[in-house]
């Protein structure tokens, strides 16, 4: 099912039968089965047997998060640091205030118009076409839309390999087939995005910077490459992920407009806090009105108190983008620097991550956990790639970059004469 051989719907053969042919107790398959149903995989209806659930409820990446225990530092979360967060107050007052003096009522605009001004200047800064100005609930749910908006189950998605585990739980549990695509310091690889659209692939998930666990950023010799490749599939589907907007300094190279239906989003998670549950969608007018019609039979809109909290936060310049991505930048490179000292290879170009290709990802997370440092497994970001370790350095301080490339060198075996990269 996860190699994407079995489709949404497809009848699954008796367990004797699969027994049988396997050669195994039917007990054994029996235990794989009731597993796959608990995780929203297959269901089961009695003599009509089980079945590939057209929209799997739940993934194996869901159970693999690391349980942090008490007195051992968590470097595994992928928080943004709280004290580069800005304070909310005066925004959510301002746009209380507001809110008193004109309430929002049913059938108004669902974006803020101050908001849609705002967003659209920034994209039209960093070349990003022109199009409608969407509100989602964060960065997923505008690419969940995006996708429902032209896919159907069965549909194949090319994804960043290691990408965002969120992204490879999103598309089969939408019904879709996820096509993993290599990634490096400069984005996915071209040829691999060729190798996926020859085979197929719908749709093509791309971040733009602090690609999440990499760190990887797509650069312009990079974004010629992928829109040369894109103009010889002019009818995919192209999601674009900026969340690092406003905490990284390297320039955006958008890839949107090659194609004839794409979407682009910006969330203010990284930024201004993940509890603020907002992202801003733009695309072409055929997937933007789509996406706003099948929002109107759900929620209905986004917040517009949230919307209006967001506009005051922009317009004060509450977050110093240089000052956050020098932070970020800082950390990363440290601790990039430290590794490297030790024989150890890392990279993260953008963003608040660091990634460490290692030859046991399990091993080396239960020595750091044991050493008192909290890693993730490389297992929840990757499909096909290499084993390896994503650690967020968003908290890490000047005194603990030593400590913890000292801790990941011993916990890989690594020396500086034998470099894992």
């Amino acid at each position: 099912m996860g190699s994407g051989e079995l489709e949404p719907g497809q009848l699954l053969p008796p367990m004797r039968e699969l027994a049988s042919r396997l050669e195994v107790n039917p007990n054994t398959v029996a235990a794989a089965y009731r597993t796959l149903r608990e995780r929203g995989v297959i269901e089961t209806a009695g003599r009509r047997g089980s079945r590939v659930r057209s929209k799997p409820v739940t993934t194996a990446r869901e159970l693999s998060r690391l349980d942090v225990p008490p007195g051992v530092r968590n470097l595994s979360d992928g928080n943004p640091d709280p004290a580069l967060l800005p304070s909310l107050r005066e925004a959510f007052t301002a746009a209380a205030e507001f809110a008193d003096r004109a309430p929002t009522l049913y059938g108004e605009a669902s974006v803020d118009p101050e908001l849609a001004r705002l967003a659209r200047a920034d994209l039209d800064a960093d070349g990003v076409p022109d199009g409608p100005v969407v509100v989602a609930s964060g960065s997923l749910d505008g690419i969940e839309r995006v996708l429902a908006a032209h896919l159907r189950p069965g549909d194949a998605v090319a994804v960043e390999d290691p990408g965002w585990h969120s992204v490879l739980d999103l598309v089969p549990a939408l019904g879709l087939r996820a096509v993993p695509v290599r990634v490096d310091t400069e984005g996915p690889l071209p040829d691999g995005v060729r190798a996926a659209l020859e085979g197929g692939a719908r749709a093509l998930i791309v971040t733009d910077r602090a690609q999440n666990p990499t760190g990887a950023a797509v650069s312009a010799t990079r974004a010629r490459a992928l829109r040369a490749v894109l103009e010889q599939y002019p009818e995919t589907l192209l999601v674009e992920d900026d969340h690092g907007h406003r905490i990284v300094d390297l320039p955006l190279h958008p890839l949107a407009g090659v194609t004839r239906h794409w979407a682009f989003t910006r969330s203010v998670a990284k930024a201004y806090g993940p509890d603020l549950r907002l992202a801003v969608l733009t695309g072409d007018p055929v997937t933007m009105d789509r996406v706003r019609g099948r929002q109107r039979l759900g929620p209905g809109w986004v917040s517009r108190l949230l919307q209006r909290a967001v506009v005051g936060l922009w317009s004060s310049g509450a977050v110093d983008t240089a000052v956050v991505a020098s932070a970020y930048r800082s950390r990363r490179d440290a601790l990039i620097g430290a590794l490297a000292e030790r024989g150890v290879g890392a990279e993260g170009r953008s963003g608040m991550n660091v990634w460490v290709p290692v030859p046991d990802e399990t091993g080396a997370v239960a020595r750091l956990l044991h050493a008192g440092w909290g890693v993730a497994a490389g297992a929840r970001f990757r499909m096909d790639a290499p084993p390896g370790l994503r650690i967020t350095v968003s908290t890490l301080g000047v005194g603990e970059v030593g400590v913890v490339a000292d801790a990941v060198a011993s916990a890989v075996g690594a020396s500086p004469g034998r470099r894992y990269v």
